[in-house]
């Protein structure tokens, strides 16, 4: 797939992350972690991202934004598949955008194509999550015509707990 535009003069691009953006997505994933406050969360490497994101089983697939050929956003997102729709998803990871990039619709674009890719591949929703705090987030979302999920709690197990159990 080549990258898209919607306004060629504008140099703003939307493009299929490739190997040798490993370290860039590493960059803004370690950004959007200090923004929303969970830095210390992270682990990842470019190793483990060019395993899982281009290696022969990929796990997640990413997008770049581009203003004049300089990354300035990107998307993460994999999918996944509802046993009540008898459909795939795709389930939005990352959506990231630069501060000083806010607000001139990269974010929209990002988000737009995922959707778009979501009809492509014949799914039956896409899905994400937000932190309740990010309010500039959940509005803008809300523009779009998102609907929170009232009723829902997301759980989890990770490390010891996960190796625990999952023995």
């Amino acid at each position: 797939m080549k990258g898209l535009s919607d306004d060629p003069s504008s140099r703003m691009l939307i493009r299929p992350a490739g190997k040798h953006d490993v370290g860039i997505i590493l960059g803004f994933i370690k950004e959007l972690a200090e923004y929303e406050r969970l830095a210390h969360e992270v682990v990842n490497d470019e190793a483990s991202l060019n395993h899982f994101l281009f290696g022969e089983h990929r796990a997640a697939e990413a997008i770049i934004a581009e203003l004049n050929e300089t990354p300035v956003g990107f998307a993460l997102f994999f999918h996944t598949f509802s046993t009540f729709l008898g459909k795939p998803g795709l389930y939005l990871e990352d959506l990231y955008v630069k501060p000083n990039m806010r607000g001139q619709g990269f974010g929209r674009r990002l988000l737009h194509h995922v959707a778009r890719l979501a009809l492509e591949r014949g799914c039956g929703r896409l899905e994400w999550s937000v932190l309740d705090w990010n309010k500039s987030a959940i509005g803008f979302y809300e523009k779009l015509g998102a609907q929170a999920m009232d009723g829902w709690t997301v759980y989890r197990l990770t490390d010891d707990n996960l190796d625990a159990f999952g023995k």
